[in-house]
């Protein structure tokens, strides 16, 4: 098990370096810092003078290492527009998106797995029938548009739920409705599959055998086996919610890590861009290092693979 986890975090690591690198040289090629930092009515002594500043006027390379050797380090510089650490930002916005991202993962699997085994169960059926129809309408539902919907009829119309803002626990549901929208099709059509071959297996055969339960033989014996893949496919959709966050978090105002991405995009606020780019990455990462490990340990035939 050792040896399984050294070799996975071998390789989170490897892609974590990658994404820092290509976090920094993506900022960069997208322009001239400084004439971004200085605004379109700066002289050029104004530009150059920032340039100095930030340390602009340094080799790439340089500019590279300095940043690296900070940023493993959690300290990612200092916003051009909000005037404060880039840490202390994201560890103020991060509970927000934490929150909504779990709510979507919750709700995502709260509907699909019932449905994908309910699915598996009644394959052929128009039940099964029905349940593709659902995950098809759901994979192909702009999750902004969803947003907007939802907005009109439960915030305006019916009044039930706060259209923004994350003051009251309410203002998580519509949101972790829409993120969860973008999972469930997936992760419906994961457990459909795996429960069809799970009950087609001997073991289940056996237990049928045994004269146990149709309950104890779906969740016991059938469901254990099929929700390995679904393991890391959740793991996986979580950090798509994460990642996903930007577009949500705007439509619905909640402050958390994507709104304050697409407010520093907007103002050019590049040190910030870098440094979410990077822990949201990195928080995936993790999600899938993490998907591993339960994996390894659900089926110990993948900790040899």
């Amino acid at each position: 098990m050792l040896r399984f986890f050294l070799r996975r975090f071998a390789v989170a690591v490897a892609v974590a370096l990658t994404v820092l690198t290509l976090a920094f040289l993506l900022t960069r090629v997208s322009g001239d810092l400084a004439i971004s930092i200085a605004g379109p009515n700066a002289t050029a002594e104004d530009v150059e003078a920032i340039r100095i500043a930030y340390g602009l006027n340094r080799p790439l390379w340089v500019q590279y290492f300095d940043w690296l050797g900070r940023a493993v380090q959690g300290d990612f510089g200092e916003s051009y527009f909000f005037r404060d650490r880039v840490s202390n930002l994201i560890a103020t916005r991060m509970p927000v998106t934490l929150t909504l991202g779990f709510v979507g993962l919750a709700v995502a699997l709260v509907v699909s797995l019932p449905l994908g085994i309910l699915a598996a169960v009644r394959e052929g059926s128009w039940v099964d029938r029905l349940v593709g129809l659902v995950a098809m309408i759901g994979q192909a539902m702009p999750s902004f548009w969803l947003g907007l919907v939802l907005m009109i009829v439960f915030g305006l119309q019916l009044a039930w739920l706060p259209i923004s803002g994350n003051d009251e626990w309410q203002g998580y549901i519509m949101p972790g409705v829409v993120l969860a929208f973008s999972a469930i099709p997936s992760l419906t059509r994961l457990t459909r599959s795996g429960m069809i071959e799970a009950l087609a297996s001997d073991y289940i055969r056996t237990a049928r055998a045994k004269g146990l339960t149709r309950l104890s033989i779906l969740v016991k014996h059938g469901f254990r086996n099929a929700a390995i893949p679904v393991v890391s496919i959740a793991a996986v959709q979580l950090g798509f919610m994460l990642g996903g966050s930007v577009v949500i978090e705007t439509i619905f105002a909640l402050h958390g890590v994507g709104y304050l991405a697409w407010e520093s995009i907007s103002k050019n606020d590049f040190p910030v861009v870098q440094a979410v780019v990077l822990v949201l990455a990195i928080i995936y990462i993790g999600l899938t290092l993490l998907a591993d490990l339960l994996n390894a340990v659900l089926d110990p035939r993948l900790r040899t693979a």
